[in-house]
């Protein structure tokens, strides 16, 4: 990967130590709620032999998941080379080596390269990544079928915690940020990519959110 501003910022933050720690919860408790909520929704829709993209993957919970369920390929991009080693680490330990594809770098940069999959997901990936409107517009120009995505909540008490967290970073001398957007900004960006919104469910802290594409991609 060529590293530039944030996402070395992102490969130095998401480090082995915070990549086999995501991995061993993973293997002990399974998905997050969230994710697990994103899971559940897109299985919903019955989509049969749909491929995936997952951006910024980290270990690779909803390919694993999503194989495990009968999808016939995935395709994982992440900026932090120590998750895309623990996704590969899993998917040997599941034998589903050979229908994951890893991938390691920005995907804003890399997008053009990157093949269209049936269903994008974007598990708590907006909220470390600098140029939200860039990250949408590229990821959904990817997205032939549905499109989920988590995100923070733009309420104060969300922003008041990152707010701190980013300050306890910056006092260690981190450069990694996390952002909270306006979430009517980021609903109109993917409607304006050409997605309806099918399903949202909105908790205390992430919003969980999966779009269906209405139009054809510009």
């Amino acid at each position: 990967m060529s590293c530039a501003g944030h996402c070395c910022a992102i490969d130095e933050h998401f480090d082995r130590r915070i990549a086999e720690g995501e991995l061993e919860r993973y293997r002990r408790n399974g998905p997050s709620p969230s994710t697990r909520q994103l899971l559940r929704v897109i299985g919903e829709t019955r989509l049969a032999d749909a491929t995936l993209l997952d951006i910024g993957g980290g270990i690779g919970t909803i390919a694993h998941e999503l194989l495990d369920a009968g999808a016939p390929h995935a395709t994982v991009v992440d900026a932090s080379a120590a998750f895309i080693a623990a996704a590969r680490d899993e998917s040997e330990r599941r034998r589903a080596a050979d229908r994951l594809e890893l991938v390691h770098g920005d995907f804003v940069t890399l997008a053009p390269e990157i093949s269209v999959a049936d269903v994008v997901t974007l598990d708590k990936v907006v909220c470390c990544y600098l140029d939200m409107e860039g990250l949408v517009d590229s990821s959904t120009s990817r997205a032939r079928r549905l499109y989920g995505i988590i995100y923070p909540r733009d309420g104060w008490w969300v922003r008041f915690s990152i707010a701190v967290q980013n300050t306890v970073r910056g006092a260690r001398g981190k450069t990694f940020r996390a952002y909270v957007y306006a979430n009517a900004a980021i609903e109109d960006r993917i409607r304006r990519n050409g997605f309806s919104l099918r399903r949202r469910d909105r908790g205390f802290f992430w919003v969980v959110d999966l779009f269906e594409r209405t139009a054809a991609a510009p």
